[in-house]
Parts: structure tokens; C-alpha cells; sequence
């Protein structure tokens, strides 16, 4: 026999990560990158193969209506900033996808109460769509 869920340490459970998704604060999602680069000028330093190239450039990357969207971003407060909040959407999101687990096990785990007066459903009780009824006359002449 399988142990049952402990309904109230689930909802408990709950509860803490609607408090911590609380806590969240300020996010955006995207990608931070650090990038070097060559200039292409045949007399600068970073024409040289071991030479690693100008930068680093902080690029901010994320998608908006399908499109990819890049902003740079200055190294001090602006990047802080950016990072911190690339790093809150992550938690961001992984609170949510914890809140869908415990949640899905909270409604696996909770009891079926019937509606009052109604059978409870069956397996063959589902609706099946609408019926195909019969062809449409044309309106009277």
C-alpha cells in the first residue's frame, strides 16, 4: 500500500514558496554575456592571434515578440544592476515551477468530495462534444 501525501505539510509548503515568490523583487529575463572582440584594424593589437581581443563587453540578450533583442551594458552599477536582476528571474522561475509540483501534488493528494446531489464522475462520464444534428434547411422561399 502507498503512503499518502502529507496534505497539510504540502499546503505548508505552499505557502512558504508563495512567501519567498514574494520576496522576489525587481527581475527580467535574458541572457548576460561577456564578449571580446577583434576590431578588424590590421595595425591594432588584437589583430594579433594571440592577443584575446578589446572588451570585455557586457551584452544584455532576450527575446521580445519573438526577436532578439541585445542591449549593452557598462561595467559598475548598470551591469550590477542587470545581473541581479537576470539572476531574480531565475529564481523567479524556478519558485513557479516548485509552486506547480507541490500544487499538483496538493491536488492529487486532497480528497474528492462530490457536489451535493450530484454522482461523482465516472471514467465514461466525460463530455464527448457536440452531437453532428441534422443539415440545415434553407430559409422558405
Amino acid at each position: 500500500m502507498t503512503a499518502q501525501p502529507d496534505l497539510p505539510g504540502l499546503e505548508q509548503q505552499r505557502a512558504r514558496l508563495h512567501a519567498d515568490l514574494a520576496a522576489v523583487g525587481d527581475f527580467r529575463p535574458g541572457t548576460l554575456s561577456a564578449v571580446m572582440r577583434r576590431c578588424g584594424r590590421p595595425s591594432c593589437a588584437c589583430a594579433d592571434p594571440a592577443h584575446p581581443g578589446h572588451g570585455p563587453q557586457h551584452i544584455l540578450t532576450r527575446k521580445v515578440a519573438g526577436r532578439t533583442v541585445s542591449a549593452h551594458l557598462r561595467p559598475g552599477p548598470e551591469l550590477d544592476k542587470a545581473a541581479g536582476e537576470v539572476a531574480r528571474c531565475k529564481w523567479f522561475r524556478q519558485i513557479v515551477g516548485e509552486i506547480v509540483e507541490v500544487s499538483e501534488a496538493i491536488c492529487q493528494a486532497r480528497p474528492a468530495s462530490p457536489l451535493a446531489g450530484e454522482p461523482p464522475a465516472g471514467p465514461g462520464d466525460e463530455k464527448k462534444g457536440s452531437s453532428p444534428g441534422s443539415p440545415r434547411s434553407s430559409p422558405p422561399r
